[in-house]
C-alpha cells in the first residue's frame, strides 16, 4: 500500500518518528517528509541518514513548521498520502507545570493536522496517544484524552473518500526519549543510585518495533475513527531497574524517592468503557468510534448492562514480566548490544 506514496511525520525527529522513518525508507515508498520545528535535530537527522542510508536518503525531505500554526504546516501535506502524527507535548512533569502549553500542541497542534489532512486529500492519517488518556489524572493525559475525543468527533463528519482518521494508543515505549530506561543506565554509569518512585509501580513495556508494527497496523486495517491497542507485557519499575542492573554486570544501588505528583500505580490502556465495544485482533484491540449523534432520547430510555460486565485492561492484570523476561526484553534494545 505504501509504494510509490508520500508519508509525512510530525515530530519526525524524535524517537517515533526516528522509528517509523527507518522502517519505511528501505521500502518501495516515494517520499518521506520529516516536519517538525527544531532545525538542529533535523540537521543531525539529515546527516546520520546519509551516512547510514546513503542510497535511501534522497527520499526524505525536511519541513520546518510548528503544528500550532496552521499556516506554517499547510504546504508541507500537499501530495501527501499518508500521515503518522507523532508531535507532541509528552513529558509529565512540564505538562502539569504548562498545561496551557500542551493544549496548544496536542489538542489545537493535531487539530491543525486534521485539517491539513482533510484540506489536502490525505488517504490516512494516525494519530499517536498514550494509555495516560485513559482515566487521566495528569495534564499530559488529559490533553491526549481530548485529542482522541475530537479525531473521533472530526471523523464523524467527514464522507466516503475524505481522509480516513485512526488512532494508536501506546504504553510505555522503552528507551525513547524522556524514558527511564536511558534514565537508569546513566545513573548507572554515574555511579548514582537508581532513583525508583515507587517499586511496585507497573507499566506496559512496548519495544519501538512493536510500536511501529501498531502504526503499520492502523495504516493498513484503520476504519473511520478507530483506536487501536496493541496488547503488551508489564513490569514493576523495581524489576525493570534489577534487570537493567543484572545486564550492566553491577549490584543494585537503588533510591526510593516517592511517587511524584501527576503520576498512576498503573496505566491503563484500554478503559472499561472501551472494552464494551472492544473487537480482539488477536494481537490488538480494535475500538470503534462511538457514532452516536445529538439525539440522547433513544440512549436514555434504553441501556445496556455490558458496562458491569467489562473490564479494564490495564499494566497490572496484563501478562506480568519476571527478572529474566525482563532482560530478554531489554536486550531487544541497541542500549544493551
Amino acid at each position: 500500500m505504501f509504494e510509490n506514496k508520500v508519508l509525512l511525520i510530525t515530530g519526525g525527529t524524535g524517537s517515533f518518528g526516528n522509528a517509523v522513518t527507518k522502517k519505511f525508507l528501505l521500502s518501495q515508498i516515494k517520499e518521506i517528509r520529516i516536519l517538525s520545528r527544531d532545525e538542529k535535530k533535523q540537521d543531525d537527522m539529515r546527516h546520520e541518514y546519509q551516512q547510514k542510508y546513503s542510497e535511501y536518503a534522497k527520499k526524505l525531505k525536511f519541513y520546518i513548521g510548528d503544528v500550532r500554526d496552521f499556516n506554517s504546516i499547510d504546504y508541507a501535506f500537499k501530495g501527501v498520502d499518508y500521515v503518522f502524527h507523532a508531535a507532541a507535548l509528552k513529558q509529565v512533569p512540564s505538562c502539569e507545570f504548562y498545561p496551557i502549553e500542551a493544549v496548544k500542541t496536542n489538542i489545537l497542534g493535531s487539530d491543525n493536522v486534521i485539517t491539513a489532512c482533510v484540506k489536502n486529500g490525505v488517504r490516512k492519517a494516525i494519530f499517536l496517544s498514550t494509555d495516560k488518556a485513559a482515566y487521566p489524572i495528569n495534564s499530559m493525559g488529559m490533553t491526549k484524552a481530548l485529542m482522541e475525543k475530537n479525531v473521533i468527533a472530526r471523523s464523524r463528519q467527514l464522507s466516503e473518500g475524505d481522509t480516513i482518521l485512526c488512532l494508536t494508543r501506546y504504553g510505555n515505549v522503552m528507551a525513547s526519549r524522556g524514558s527511564v530506561i536511558p534514565l537508569f543506565c546513566e545513573q548507572i554509569e554515574n555511579n548514582s543510585p537508581i532513583t525508583i518512585t515507587n517499586p511496585d509501580m507497573t507499566r506496559f513495556m512496548m519495544t519501538l518495533e512493536d510500536a511501529v508494527d501498531l502504526v503499520l497496523y492502523a495504516f493498513k486495517n484503520g476504519e473511520q475513527g478507530d483506536l487501536f491497542v496493541q496488547k503488551a507485557p508489564a513490569a514493576t519499575i523495581e524489576t525493570l531497574a534489577k534487570a537493567i542492573c543484572c545486564l550492566k554486570h553491577v549490584k543494585p544501588n537503588i533510591a526510593y524517592i516517592g511517587t511524584r505528583h501527576g503520576e498512576k500505580l498503573f496505566e491503563v490502556l484500554v478503559t472499561k468503557e472501551d472494552m464494551v465495544k472492544a473487537v480482539d485482533m488477536g494481537n490488538y484491540f480494535r475500538i470503534p468510534a462511538d457514532n452516536r449523534d445529538l439525539n440522547y432520547d433513544k440512549y436514555v430510555t434504553k441501556g445496556t448492562t455490558l458496562f458491569e460486565r467489562a473490564e479494564e485492561y490495564n499494566s497490572h492484570n496484563t501478562d506480568r514480566l519476571d527478572m529474566e523476561g525482563m532482560k530478554q526484553l531489554l536486550m531487544k534494545l541497541e542500549l544493551f548490544n
